[in-house]
């Protein structure tokens, strides 16, 4: 399966809270609900069709445990994104959780980067990754995204947790898709192409 991340950041790159004022307060963090006023019908479309071509979920146990208590209790088979995430198969890397509630839930809390290798393995589908920041970092770490999406929303959220650190591993990436909603989100995506090329250096 070709493994793809999804993430929706501000244009400082927060991805913390995008979807409710009390989402995620970690860090005292007060500006959540920051993408729902800027996702207009032609974002939730594509969001939606993202989420129907997904054959199976691999989560980080934060976002798991926002989705599962949300997505999992929507029984409505015309909700696109609950009726993906209710049917299909969801991973979930994670060392601390024990019990799944949510049907279809399987826990990676071994070798994931062997329990994933796996997964890729499989001759054909898409295993999709939202959110999960700690999980998307690690991943790009280790090589194992094919594909990235970005979705970012024309705000300065000035506070939370970023997609990426101030100091971490570097990478090239190539640009397969844009597009920009009416309400200026840009989507990019986009395939790692290895390590950045760097300008040499200037004599003194």
């Amino acid at each position: 399966m070709k493994l793809t991340t999804v993430t929706h950041v501000s244009l400082d790159g927060v991805m913390q809270g995008l979807g409710g004022a009390d989402e995620d307060r970690r860090g005292g963090f007060e500006r959540g609900g920051w993408a729902l006023p800027l996702l207009d019908d032609e974002g939730g479309a594509f969001v939606a069709q993202l989420f129907q071509r997904a054959d199976a979920f691999l989560l980080g146990r934060r976002t798991y445990e926002i989705f599962a208590p949300y997505w999992g209790a929507i029984t409505d088979p015309a909700n696109p994104v609950a009726a993906a995430l209710n049917a299909r198969p969801k991973y979930v890397a994670s060392t601390t959780l024990t019990d799944p509630q949510w049907s279809g839930t399987t826990v990676l809390s071994g070798d994931v980067a062997a329990a994933i290798g796996e997964l890729k393995a499989k001759p054909a589908g898409e295993l999709q990754v939202h959110g999960s920041g700690n999980l998307v970092r690690w991943l790009l770490e280790n090589q194992l995204v094919d594909e990235l999406t970005l979705l970012t929303y024309p705000v300065v959220v000035g506070q939370g947790t970023r997609l990426f650190p101030d100091a971490g591993p570097d990478a090239a990436l190539e640009l397969v898709d844009f597009r920009t909603t009416p309400k200026g989100v840009t989507i990019q995506v986009y395939r790692p192409s290895g390590r950045p090329d760097y300008a040499p250096a200037t004599a003194d």
